[in-house]
């Protein structure tokens, strides 16, 4: 490892604690009795993870409450370190001036790091090695003279296995925050099943007092955690019946379950997943609305093994939310009328054309429920406008996973059955479920048509079998592929997405032979590197790439050996 890792913690002195106990306990048989002093406490909050990630900021989504391993309680930190990001999990504590605080937590699985920034005084840190059963990590930390708050955090190493954290305590003077409630919350009444559609349930509830949130469960599995006493459960099948209890949450921990009720979902409406003329095998390319030393096109010129073709990008306006398109002069069309011709005469020949909302510099936030209207408005606007099939969610700089779906459901109803609705997430961001893109997209998998993650400009991650791979590989096409298909998106919702030459990305460009191997691995079984996935997938959607300018500027080398491949998947 280059990183130069935290020192290992001292040995701890107790004699001398002892000691003073003893001294002080002597004297008080005929000192003067001294001013009460308030007990110590734990002043962390939800320092066992019952209340899920509640007062917990983790990096790069990286950390997830689990039900096992467990120390005490119901849950336990997980954090999983993938790439650069060490999956570094923290809260600020309330401390009191020049007093001394005892921290510690409980860890197990990698190698694991326990530590106290802002102290005023001496930072700390102590570490395990990792450990495949619970030990515990302790050390103390002096406040400065000034200081009333103290960062706590724990995080794992770059390129390890994910580590497991419970019971964490930061032991010592009140310091005005107070400690985690001592009751757990009652149990929620009144579950109640509202509108119903074929992919779709309202659930509404009474609220429970002293509850900071609640848990939805369906069919015995959590799917839902939100703050209000009412959600809607999505992704669900058409004629379908769902048995719901929700569960209510604070600091101190998760109340039983509700009493459940059951709903049917109903037989037909809802979304088109793969809608408009998308086929059962697509090949996707990003054309590009600017000139920047790849082969300048005009929609006309795209090759026509492209199915999806994502015009890149739209901008944003000074309203938040709101997008418009802007056609650049540089890529030669003489009129905005030319353009809409191209599109129709795309849609003549099956094709589907769509607007990419983001990129790299993309600065569209979607963030409240006045720009999550505001985005479905513009968008369904500019669909009218210009003819476009749908939107794609390249939203390179962060998205807010319950505005976004918010959005999109609005678009959707606009639109209809026939909307293309595509992402291109980062590598990054389709390790866990619990990351803000995978959680869109599995919110809004009744409507959604692929996600082409960009498996390049990456680095090392972790594929479904928990093992780290590096990019330019087979491996790491299907390995990290693994993880959004076993992990709730339908094959044909999963695409490889890929630079069409050296000069479409900084890294990760791999040959097309290795992405047509990828290809074949995962739908086939054959042409795998080492890794294998324990079962195929034949209606994986296929494969996009960055760009097709780009790939005209070599040739078409891409899309002429990846497309036939694509096109003759099973």
């Amino acid at each position: 490892m280059h990183r130069a890792r935290h020192g290992r913690p001292g040995v701890r002195r107790w004699l001398g604690g002892a000691l003073a106990v003893t001294s002080a306990a002597a004297l008080g048989v005929t000192a003067l009795a001294a001013p009460a002093q308030a007990a110590d406490v734990n002043v962390a909050k939800n320092a066992g993870f019952e209340a899920d990630l509640a007062n917990w900021t983790c990096t790069a989504g990286s950390g997830a409450a689990v039900s096992s391993p467990v120390h005490g309680g119901a849950k336990a930190l997980r954090g999983t370190p993938s790439g650069q990001d060490n999956a570094k999990c923290s809260q600020t504590v309330a401390v009191k001036p020049n007093s001394t605080y005892t921290l510690s937590s409980w860890v197990q699985g990698g190698y694991a790091y326990l530590g106290a920034s802002g102290t005023g005084t001496t930072d700390v840190s102590t570490w395990s090695p990792g450990s495949s059963s619970w030990q515990q990590l302790t050390t103390s930390f002096k406040t400065g003279a000034n200081t009333t708050s103290v960062t706590v955090y724990t995080h794992g190493w770059y390129g390890q296995s994910a580590y497991y954290v419970d019971d964490v305590s930061v032991y010592g003077p009140d310091g005005g925050g107070g400690s985690d409630p001592v009751e757990i919350p009652s149990v929620p009444t009144g579950l109640a099943v509202g509108a119903t559609t074929s992919s779709s349930v309202d659930l509404s509830w009474t609220p429970a007092s002293t509850a900071s949130g609640y848990n939805v469960y369906r069919d015995g599995t959590k799917v839902a955690s939100v703050t209000g006493a009412s959600t809607t459960v999505t992704g669900l099948a058409a004629s379908t019946s769902y048995s719901f209890q929700v569960s209510a949450v604070n600091s101190a921990g998760e109340s039983a379950k509700s009493a459940a009720v059951t709903a049917k979902t109903a037989a037909t409406g809802g979304g088109n997943p793969g809608g408009g003329t998308v086929p059962k095998h697509a090949l996707t390319g990003y054309w590009q609305n600017f000139d920047n030393g790849a082969t300048v096109q005009k929609l006309r010129d795209v090759q026509s093994q492209y199915d999806i073709i994502a015009v890149s990008f739209a901008d944003a306006t000074t309203t938040p939310g709101q997008i418009t398109f802007n056609l650049d002069p540089a890529v030669g069309y003489a009129s905005v009328a030319d353009f809409k011709a191209d599109i129709a005469a795309k849609h003549a020949a099956g094709k589907s054309v769509i607007l990419s909302v983001g990129g790299e510099k993309g600065s569209i936030s979607v963030n409240s429920d006045a720009s999550a209207t505001a985005f479905a408005n513009s968008a369904y606007a500019l669909m009218q406008e210009y003819g476009f099939d749908g939107v794609d969610i390249d939203l390179e700089n962060g998205l807010n996973s319950t505005y976004m779906t918010k959005a999109l459901r609005q678009l959707s109803a606009k639109a209809g059955s026939k909307l293309v609705l595509t992402m291109a997430p980062q590598t990054i961001d389709m390790q866990s479920t619990s990351g803000e893109y995978f959680k869109t997209a599995l919110n809004v998998k009744d409507i959604l048509t692929v996600v082409n993650m960009q498996y390049y400009n990456s680095g090392s991650m972790l594929g479904c079998d928990g093992k780290v791979y590096s990019q330019g590989s087979v491996d790491f096409l299907t390995a990290l592929a693994c993880i959004q298909l076993e992990g709730g998106l339908d094959p044909s919702q999963v695409g490889l997405g890929v630079p069409a030459s050296t000069r479409g990305a900084g890294s990760g460009y791999v040959s097309p032979t290795v992405v047509n191997n990828a290809l074949d691995c995962l739908t086939r079984g054959t042409g795998c590197g080492s890794f294998k996935p324990a079962k195929t997938y034949p209606g994986l959607r296929g494969a996009m790439t960055w760009s097709t300018n780009w790939d005209a500027t070599a040739g078409n080398a891409w899309s002429n050996a990846v497309g036939p491949k694509v096109h003759s998947l099973p």
